[in-house]
């Protein structure tokens, strides 16, 4: 499939499907609503806490990288899983412009650590960060009682509705620790029902920016 690289409305890059009409990103800014969904919702709430992440979606690294940074700022340390069925190619990676984006160019070096290590492989992106990419459809996670957070960063409903559906929120739950929590940029009447039909409980909270509405769930 056709991709091609964009640039969102926060001057940020994602990769855009023209055959679908579906971005890994917001087009209204790629780093503005990782950090509204992934950082403000999720990452925040374990402030001071070791933290063991799930990405549904690893992407452009984009929610790996920026991540990274607030780890350091929050002195956390943090066991990261990035899931990707379709990795993007270094050439792709090396067109995100996340660390100037970002203002964080001295650690241009860190992003493309992350996309030159080894897939399967647990590896220190820095002491007290350990990054795993595993190649696998999303349909085929079977962690147990793994993790504190997952980032689901699947594409849209409206192209791919079966990463939206009980089985798949059965296997975040699964994966989750008690007091687990899950935050995902979209908000559908039906993958609401579907995080509650599984044990979930759900609350609505704003969205980033172009978005009136996001999900966030936890696992009591």
């Amino acid at each position: 499939m056709k991709r091609e690289i964009v640039q969102t409305g926060d001057g940020s890059t994602t990769i855009h499907l023209p055959e679908w009409e579906e971005s890994y990103h917001s087009k209204h800014g790629a780093v503005q609503e990782a950090y509204h969904v992934f950082i403000h919702s999720g990452l925040s709430l374990f402030d001071g806490k070791s933290v063991a992440v799930l990405e549904i979606g690893f992407g452009t690294g984009l929610n790996a990288f920026i991540t990274w940074i607030e780890h350091q700022k929050r002195q956390q340390t943090i066991d990261y899983v990035g899931v990707e069925a379709y990795p993007v190619l270094p050439e792709e990676a090396a067109l995100m412009n996340y660390p100037s984006a970002l203002q964080a160019l001295e650690q241009q070096f860190i992003f493309e650590q992350m996309h030159a290590m080894e897939w399967e492989k647990a590896g220190k992106v820095s002491e007290h960060f350990t990054l795993t990419k595993r190649q696998q459809f999303f349909q085929d996670i079977a962690d147990v009682d793994r993790f504190d957070l997952v980032y689901f960063d699947a594409f849209g409903f409206r192209v791919q509705p079966e990463l939206w559906d009980v089985a798949i929120f059965q296997k975040m739950y699964t994966a989750l620790r008690k007091g687990g929590v899950l935050v995902t940029y979209a908000c559908r009447t039906s993958i609401k029902k579907a995080m509650l039909e599984v044990g979930f409980e759900v609350e609505k909270l704003p969205g980033a920016p172009g978005k009136r509405e996001m999900l966030r769930a936890f696992k009591k």
